[in-house]
């Protein structure tokens, strides 16, 4: 019995391991696969909500710098010339660290593609704008690029100085709408640098104006439809192999699955008969 209880307690500890390798392989062969099609290198940066190992606290994950440095150091190794197809699922992060990567890809000669599988909100949408072409699926969202300050939007801050007598606001809030207003200003003219080559140079500075200004709330999704209006560079055809390569991201395991659904396409196969409802199968949203 106590063999069987070591033999049980060695397979447990290394379950996990073993699947995270299992997950490693499967996606640089994914990986591969999609450049061996495209000719490209392809990068990912992928931000999932992580679970601490010992007290399970979620932990939500942002662009960093060491986001930046990693895309800096694959387009570093790779040949100017070879395209670069950048798949992007993240909320945003720091600008800075954002801002590093979209002048980095603007600046590659080869063609760069963002792919778009789910959203690339904020500063994954700044990335995007780099691009000289972003895939987006039918259903995927960015969003806008208007700075926040804390839990400010800058934009937001200037309102509350202009509305009022300067006597009657007090000088932190001052502060704050000084830093407010250089921060929309930077961020207009990155923006209109990124764009201008794409759109040209007098729709870039519209853009910027849309994006940066609080025209929305940062949250707000800008769909396919939105994007297409707004006149980006964008397509909705999606590859298969994107979507399958984020299956193999998935969600730290909950107790209970929050979706459910068959993991095997679904087609009609009859046309004569009507297609059951299908359930929402198993899987980490």
């Amino acid at each position: 019995m106590l063999d069987i209880l070591w033999l049980f307690f060695i397979i447990s500890t290394l379950q996990p391991v073993l699947k995270q390798r299992f997950l490693d392989a499967s996606r640089q062969r994914l990986i591969a696969k999609i450049e061996r099609q495209r000719g490209s290198r392809v990068i990912l940066l992928v931000h999932r909500e992580e679970t601490m190992s010992l007290l399970g606290f979620p932990i939500a994950r942002y662009i960093d710098i060491n986001d930046s440095e990693q895309v800096l150091r694959a387009i570093h190794l790779t040949d100017p010339e070879v395209p670069l197809d950048l798949i992007l699922h993240t909320p945003g992060g720091l600008v800075l660290a954002a801002l590093q990567i979209a002048r980095a890809i603007d600046r590659h000669k080869g063609k760069v593609t963002v792919f778009v599988p789910h959203y690339a909100m904020s500063g994954g949408t700044l990335i995007a704008l780099a691009a000289d072409e972003i895939i987006m699926s039918n259903h995927a969202v960015l969003g806008p690029v208007d700075p926040q300050l804390g839990q400010f939007p800058a934009a937001s801050l200037l309102k509350v100085v202009r509305a009022k007598p300067i006597a009657e606001v007090d000088d932190e809030t001052l502060v704050l709408a000084d830093q407010a207003e250089k921060a929309i200003v930077q961020l207009q003219e990155a923006v209109k640098a990124l764009l201008a080559s794409k759109v040209g140079q007098d729709r870039a500075g519209q853009l910027a104006g849309i994006l940066t200004e609080g025209t929305w709330t940062h949250d707000y999704p800008i769909t396919f439809d939105t994007a297409q209006q707004l006149t980006l560079p964008v397509r909705s055809d999606i590859p298969d192999e994107v979507m399958q390569l984020m299956g193999l991201y998935p969600q730290p395991t909950r107790r209970q699955a929050s979706v459910e659904y068959l993991s095997e396409p679904r087609h009609r196969t009859d046309p004569g008969r009507p297609v059951r409802g299908q359930r929402f199968p198993r899987g980490d949203s």
